[in-house]
């Protein structure tokens, strides 16, 4: 089989607290996004790569020179996640067919397996209406509701975890389908969180595919301390 990859890497990273966009942080001799982009770069199965970034992006053109990879280019995000997806499927116009499969991957998340890679293209692909990486919540969910002082938060009520899962990327679904679904979204002024949530609004229901907690997402710098130690205990196994 061969995909393609769309990375949204056009966000601001206001939590992240950085003098430069996370995905541009060091981490173990690269950037995060070269750690992200990596999985995906050494697998002749990726046909080519769209990374969407923010208008003025003074970091991407050196990380690029230092790629070269010719299944790999850059184009322009939009305000919103759905917007830059879906500004990097356009980019994939000429190349990718309709029927064709796509993955969408963060950029802020340089800790995806192999493995797990692996797993989610060979039952998807056999499932063939698409699907995401997640992981089964394992804490104790609370709903919160407003206290009765200003700014307090109480809790509601305690939610049945058995039935909830956390999305991770990739996800993966035909070119397509999912271009059609974050079409139908902004149309309707919408913008989903997530390409999984564009589709069901359109009623299909994607894959739960099992993935590893550590593909976690750069969010602060200690998440950043974080991968740094999954990817050094990775080296050492």
């Amino acid at each position: 089989m061969k995909y393609f990859l769309v990375m949204p890497a056009a966000g601001s990273g206001r939590r992240f607290q950085g003098d430069q966009p996370k995905q541009y942080a060091p981490l173990l001799g690269r950037t995060v996004i070269e750690w992200a982009l990596a999985p995906f770069l050494g697998d002749e199965r990726c046909a080519h790569a769209v990374v969407v970034i923010a208008e003025g992006d003074a970091g991407w053109h050196r990380i690029a020179a230092r790629l070269g990879s010719e299944r790999l280019s850059a184009t322009p995000g939009g305000a919103e996640r759905s917007l830059s997806v879906r500004r990097g499927l356009a980019a994939l116009a000429g190349r990718a067919a309709p029927e064709d499969w796509v993955l969408v991957h963060d950029a802020a998340r340089p800790c995806l397996e192999a493995g797990d890679l692996e797993k989610l293209l060979e039952r998807v692909q056999a499932h063939g209406g698409g699907g995401l990486l997640a992981v089964r919540s394992a804490d104790t969910l609370k709903q919160a509701q407003p206290g009765v002082a200003p700014g307090e938060v109480t809790v509601a009520r305690t939610i049945d975890r058995a039935e909830l899962w956390r999305a991770l990327t990739p996800q993966m679904f035909r070119y397509g389908a999912l271009g059609a679904a974050l079409d139908a979204a902004h149309t309707a002024g919408r913008h989903p969180t997530d390409e999984a949530q564009a589709l069901e609004w359109r009623g299909a229901s994607a894959l739960l595919v099992e993935g590893a907690a550590a593909n976690l997402k750069i969010t602060t710098g200690a998440d950043l301390k974080l991968a740094e130690a999954v990817l050094r205990a990775r080296r050492s196994a």
